[in-house]
């Protein structure tokens, strides 16, 4: 089976702040739920198009596909196709952005995962999740119910596409840990709405996972994969695996970022280099023991080793480069984070400048 290799078009459709500052500016808005509540809506329609229609273009879909890369995986809002008020005020829905991506994936030949990356009321408390420090699409069904209405309209729009690979029924669910630190990360703009947040316990994430599965198989094509994100409990997601029967082209997802700690004396490229050759690509056998595994989000940045010359700086992220590409050659398939980021913080988290600089490689065939 070949490798899908391929890179997240983050921040087009679903907007996380410091990927792209400008698009907030003139507010004081940390997410996209508030900005689509702050702004008036003809400015939201111009802003929101103005983005839509430059982050991404057709030569962007081409230039991913010159590099050799064979996938993309798109994250979209759950309110994208715009149809029901409840949930979809006061946001922009984008499904025509989504038609054009497919239009041009089908021409350069490139393939496309479908990553819901929002969910109605958060899902974990992180800006990615558009509101942040709230995560209440547990405490409802009717979010849940709501969740799988919009996964069976993105099968039965795109299940049957050329370009389609698969569908990944939510990206990011938090564990207890992770969103008592999104709370203190992040600040809410409604601090009582924000009460009541709750995790997404492993029950919840494994019944919606299973439902899901169930709603989705008849509406694609059967060679479709369904994906399951791991909510931050890879390990857990063996039992599953034990109790569900009958699951038919279906891949687990997990995100490895480098970056995600602090700094600290013993962080050194070594120490880099022995956790992704030995702990990540033994954890891919393992998983992929009982199912496939996608690194659906990873990175260059990392925490720089104090002391180093700036040639010692660029060969320190091609040799983490070289050993992750080494590692996830051994997965069903890996996707960076992120293919553009106006933001210029720290270097490695836009792919393009990463392969300019020659970290990365400029072909991937």
């Amino acid at each position: 089976m070949s490798v899908y290799r391929g890179v997240n078009l983050g921040e087009w459709l679903t907007l996380e702040k410091w990927m792209e500052p400008s698009v907030f500016e003139g507010t004081q808005s940390r997410d996209e739920d508030n900005l689509c509540r702050v702004l008036r809506e003809e400015d939201k329609i111009f802003r929101f198009r103005k983005h839509r229609d430059s982050f991404i273009q057709k030569k962007d879909v081409f230039y991913i596909k010159q590099l050799g890369l064979n996938a993309i995986r798109l994250p979209v809002p759950h309110f994208l196709f715009g149809d029901d008020e409840r949930y979809c005020k006061p946001y922009v829905p984008c499904v025509d952005y989504v038609d054009k991506l497919f239009e041009w994936a089908e021409e350069a030949g490139l393939k496309i995962i479908i990553d819901l990356h929002t969910a109605p009321q958060s899902q974990n408390g992180y800006d990615n999740g558009g509101i942040c420090a709230v995560s209440k699409w547990v405490t409802d069904k009717a979010n849940i119910d709501r969740t799988v209405h919009v996964l069976k309209e993105i099968a039965r729009r795109y299940g049957h596409r050329d370009a389609f690979l698969g569908i990944e029924l939510l990206n990011e669910p938090a564990s207890d840990v992770v969103l008592m630190r999104n709370q203190h990360t992040y600040e809410a703009h409604d601090k009582a709405f924000a009460k009541g947040s709750k995790a997404v316990d492993l029950d919840t994430l494994f019944a919606f996972s299973e439902d899901g599965y169930r709603a989705l198989r008849p509406l694609m094509r059967k060679d479709a994969y369904i994906i399951f994100h791991d909510g931050f409990r890879l390990d857990s997601w063996k039992y599953f695996f034990n109790d569900v029967k009958g699951l038919e082209n279906v891949i687990m997802d997990t995100h490895w970022y480098l970056d995600m700690e602090e700094w600290r004396p013993e962080h050194t490229n070594i120490h880099f280099v022995n956790r992704i050759l030995f702990t990540w690509m033994n954890k891919i056998r393992e998983v992929q023991e009982y199912c496939p595994l996608m690194i659906g989000e990873w990175s260059l940045p990392h925490n720089m080793e104090k002391g180093l010359n700036e040639f010692q700086v660029k060969m320190s992220y091609r040799m983490l480069a070289s050993a992750m590409l080494f590692a996830f050659e051994t997965a069903f398939a890996y996707f960076y984070w992120n293919y553009r980021v106006e933001c210029r913080d720290k270097d490695g988290w836009d792919f393009r400048e990463c392969v300019r600089k020659g970290w990365l490689p400029s072909d991937f065939s």
